[in-house]
């Protein structure tokens, strides 16, 4: 949208702002587009591992060999770590699932447990109508780039350890 409403005060501003940019080499530009995350300051916390190209999603039994997964969806993986989100709002929720995750990795954790809850159905709508904000949004965040590099596998849990309120999440192993 074009504002028609610049004086010429405003373009000689923007000229002399300008006048010693030079414009690049238009085969050196690559551009790609960002993706955009909630509001999430980077902490000092990274894991300098290559980025697998797979989707993670319930489930996944990517780069996981039998053995593991068939002991994993049995349970037989002792939770090591939990975090439960109930009272968090999305952002902190964000915050809270990066760090954790990361955090869990790095100490050499394998197998972790994040709370989402099942959400509460809001008086306006249908009772069928879906719900839990969290419950939807912690899968999407375990997928961005810096999480699934450290996940193998995540799945819904017995109702014991949360149900489908809850992530029964794999972790790679720490390699030195």
């Amino acid at each position: 949208m074009v504002d028609n409403n610049l004086t010429d005060n405003d373009d000689a501003a923007w000229q002399e702002a300008v006048k010693g940019i030079k414009p690049l080499n238009s085969s050196k530009v690559v551009s790609s587009p960002k993706k955009k995350s909630p509001s999430y300051k980077e902490k000092d916390i990274s894991v300098p591992l290559k980025i697998y190209q797979h989707d993670l999603s319930l489930g996944t039994t990517a780069d996981i060999d039998r053995s593991t997964m068939r002991r994993f969806k049995r349970e037989e993986f002792a939770v090591e770590a939990k975090l439960d989100l109930h009272g968090f709002t999305e952002n902190e929720a964000y915050e809270a699932v990066n760090r954790f995750v990361t955090s869990s990795y790095l100490s050499g954790k394998r197998c972790i447990l994040i709370v989402t809850g099942k959400g509460l159905p809001h008086q306006d709508e249908d009772v069928f109508a879906p719900k839990g904000v969290l419950k939807d949004r912690v899968p999407q965040w375990l997928n961005q780039d810096n999480l699934k590099q450290l996940i193998l596998s995540y799945i819904h849990p017995s109702p014991r350890l949360g149900g489908s309120g809850a992530l029964y999440i794999l972790l790679r192993r720490k390699r030195s």
